[in-house]
């Protein structure tokens, strides 16, 4: 074997041990707790390997943590908000119709949750539709039309809605040779049907205003709501709670198993746990920087090139033939 080959073979080796034998370095520092001005809390993570897997790559920040994304199959959407006490986010559709529109109707896509993910749209957003074609889309309103055809009174587009006659923001935005009407598609094929034979669409969200009057405080705003599962676990609650470490709850993104993100390094429980001072080496969030010496790194391969050149400077020169003698492995 040439020298050249075992020092590959002796570095090689040196980079296995050290990545293998150093503790980890934590990760917890790397969880962003905001996008622009809207919080970042457990189950979501803009960055991989914090909050809940259920979640993993569905939030993008970017223009410099300035603009926060939900990723669906249709596309990227800019988030408005996030509640976290009434599991939900506000989005916003760029391409629905808004009060600067007015009468001209730009192109449209329809808006899709993908159904295997923990996201659904909720049932508070109401859909108004402009110009269907009254061929093809049952236009009607729907207190009259549903006491004659109650058989067909899911599948009708209600001409009579409250929000068609009073546009949040922009009443009189519509003029006369605009017609509107309000129907909830129970799926994303339904609303692709009705984005065929109509102009454009809009959504509108019911927002509470802490009037506390009941049905009575909710405002009409624009945009899509949609809501969420928040997945509690007990071992999330003990890695946040703050007597415990106060940790930042996450996963091994190998296995997406729970990990605890402390600032000594990444554990399976807490991060004041008093079981840990029993492991020598602390799990690792997969992917995360592995915290290795520099200078021992150096120190180390200078021992082994010193003890390269020395087996070097005694081996016999035998021509290029490798005998028990002179055989470095």
């Amino acid at each position: 074997m040439s020298p050249l080959h075992s020092y590959s073979m002796f570095f090689s080796i040196l980079i296995i041990i050290l990545l293998q034998s150093s503790p980890t370095s934590s990760q917890s520092h790397l969880c962003r707790s905001s996008c622009g001005n809207i919080p970042i809390n457990y189950p979501f993570a803009i960055d991989d390997g914090c909050g809940s897997p259920y979640y993993r790559h569905m939030l993008i920040c970017s223009d410099n943590n300035t603009k926060l994304q939900l990723r669906t199959p249709s596309g990227k959407y800019p988030v408005k908000s996030i509640s976290y006490s009434d599991p939900h986010l506000l989005i916003s559709d760029p391409f629905m119709w808004n009060c600067q529109d007015q009468d001209s109707f730009r192109p449209t896509r329809s808006f899709s949750i993908d159904s295997s993910t923990h996201f659904t749209v909720s049932l508070q957003n109401d859909y108004l539709f402009f110009n269907c074609d009254p061929e093809k889309v049952i236009v009607e309103p729907k207190p009259l039309f549903c006491d004659r055809f109650p058989d067909r009174c899911d599948s009708s587009c209600d001409s009579s809605s409250y929000l068609c006659r009073h546009l949040p923001g922009c009443g009189t935005a519509l003029g006369s040779k605009v017609s509107c009407c309000s129907y909830y598609p129970k799926a994303t094929q339904s609303l692709r049907l009705m984005l065929q034979n109509c102009a454009t669409y809009t959504s509108v969200y019911w927002r509470s205003n802490g009037a506390g009057n009941g049905p009575y405080d909710q405002v009409p705003e624009y945009g899509i709501r949609v809501d969420y599962e928040f997945p509690v676990t007990m071992k999330c609650l003990l890695c946040q709670e703050t007597t415990k470490g106060g940790g930042v709850c996450g996963f091994d993104t190998r296995t997406q198993e729970f990990l605890c993100l402390c600032k000594q390094g990444n554990v399976t429980t807490y991060c004041k746990d008093p079981n840990l001072v029993k492991h020598k080496r602390i799990g690792a969030v997969a992917g995360t920087v592995t915290a290795v010496s520099a200078a021992g790194a150096i120190g180390v391969a200078g021992g082994i090139f010193w003890y390269l050149r020395r087996v070097r400077a005694k081996a016999p020169v035998t021509c290029g033939v490798q005998s028990n003698e002179n055989r470095i492995f």
